[in-house]
């Protein structure tokens, strides 16, 4: 299959929202004081890297996208729209990892409705 298209390299992190804290200054004799909620909320990113499989003159593409909390099958159908817009007009062969939303029904049924998308 001889296809003009975007390969995109999808993938997605989490991190913690709470402060990394290793040292701090105080006047000596002073116990310095740290203070912070203790929360552990948490944000995820998820990041497409896409390079054109025939002209390389087009450069690379970098999107990502912020949420709080973690991805499921529902925030990352919710990336894929996103990423469409991005790559108005094109089609995409999608690189993805073995994240279990990836592979849910729901993300099979969304995917099998999309014209511009080719998952691997």
């Amino acid at each position: 299959m001889n296809t003009c298209a975007w390969i995109v390299f999808l993938d997605e992190s989490g991190v913690s929202l709470l402060p990394e804290i290793r040292r701090t200054y105080s006047p000596r004799g002073r116990t310095p004081l740290l203070r912070h909620r203790l929360n552990w909320k948490r944000a995820s990113m998820a990041g497409a890297l896409g390079y054109h499989s025939t002209d390389r003159g087009r450069g690379a593409r970098l999107c990502f996208h912020l949420k709080p909390g973690s991805y499921d099958t529902a925030g990352l159908i919710e990336v894929l729209e996103q990423m469409k817009v991005f790559y108005r007009g094109e089609r995409v062969v999608l690189v993805r990892d073995s994240l279990s939303a990836h592979w849910s029904r729901a993300m099979r049924a969304w995917v099998t409705e999309q014209d511009w998308l080719t998952l691997e």
